[in-house]
């Protein structure tokens, strides 16, 4: 069975906006699949249209083999949601958050606390829970409402921007836990304006564009339309001179801080111990620019 399956999808708003252009997108069930885009390329939409928050002006759109707006009940009972925004009350216990919110579902109280003790506690949340979330950091937020969207059990879970303002440590805590959720038989849809995360997490992508989807496959078949990419690498020690054979520096204004290029014949792996060789240590590697618009480039081009 596909988790989603999405048919010839539009969405034009009142003022006349074309949010969604037609979009034919399945994931199967089992997945862990990215769904990749710009602000305002219609990946909000989208998941708006599959949870029932939007309506669609003509097309289909399934889960679990019903449609979104005839079986309103099972959609959502089937569908866990992470949206962009933080939408609890600040000055709500941790706990509490999470239990009412299985209340929604029909999940006797009792079931309800049992349920989100074992979420807080594999979010590391747990010496929390009877905390004002205002209290929480940014990365404890973003895992509490992970803990919320998971507390019914659903089959689906939609994650939309989940690691926007999440520090490193924190984003590789959350992508493990996601793994073994989805390992576990959970599917996953994630929005992410960074094809680092979905190379790291998820087996198949698309790409969507002005409302449309311009590419979609697996992971690996994407990044082979990628040239080259720039990465920010952060050194345990300052170096005046470096070189790398295979891998083109630039030094910044900061000389822990370079600048290396990684062709497509090249990975971050090779790039680490090819510093490691050098008696230097990696403390942080970022992406210079947003790798999903140089493909937008070489997908316009």
């Amino acid at each position: 069975m596909n988790a989603i399956e999405v048919k010839a999808l539009k969405k034009i708003y009142s003022n006349g906006v074309e949010a969604l252009s037609g979009v034919d997108l399945t994931v199967k069930e089992g997945d862990f699949f990215a769904l990749l885009g710009a602000n305002g390329a219609g990946k909000t939409t989208l998941i708006g249209t599959l949870v029932g928050l939007v309506n669609r002006s003509s097309g289909s759109a399934e889960v679990f083999g019903k449609d979104v707006a005839e079986f309103p009940e099972f959609t959502k009972y089937s569908i866990g949601l992470v949206p962009q925004e933080f939408n609890f009350s600040i000055f709500e216990k941790v706990e509490d958050i999470v239990a009412t919110q299985a209340g929604y579902f029909g999940v006797p109280r009792a079931e309800a606390l049992k349920e989100t003790e074992v979420l807080l506690n594999e979010l590391g949340l747990w010496e929390k829970r009877h905390m004002a979330s205002r209290t929480l950091s940014g990365g404890m937020k973003r895992r509490l409402m992970i803990a919320r969207a998971l507390v019914h059990k659903p089959r689906l879970l939609i994650l939309d921007e989940p690691t926007a303002g999440v520090d490193v440590e924190l984003r590789h805590g959350m992508w493990e836990y996601l793994r073994g959720l989805n390992k576990n038989g959970t599917t996953i849809l994630l929005t992410t304006h960074y094809l680092e995360e979905a190379e790291q997490l998820c087996k198949n992508v698309a790409i969507i564009k002005k409302g449309a989807i311009v590419k979609q496959g697996s992971v690996r078949s994407l990044l082979e339309g990628l040239d080259q990419a720039a990465y920010v690498v952060t050194l345990n020690k300052a170096v005046e001179a470096l070189e790398l054979p295979g891998f083109p520096v630039a030094k910044t204004a900061e000389s822990h801080l370079w600048e290396v290029s990684l062709g497509r014949d090249r990975s971050l792996t090779q790039l680490v111990d090819a510093l490691s060789a050098q008696g230097l240590t990696v403390l942080d590697l970022a992406p210079k620019g947003n790798r999903l618009e140089q493909l937008y480039l070489n997908l316009s081009s």
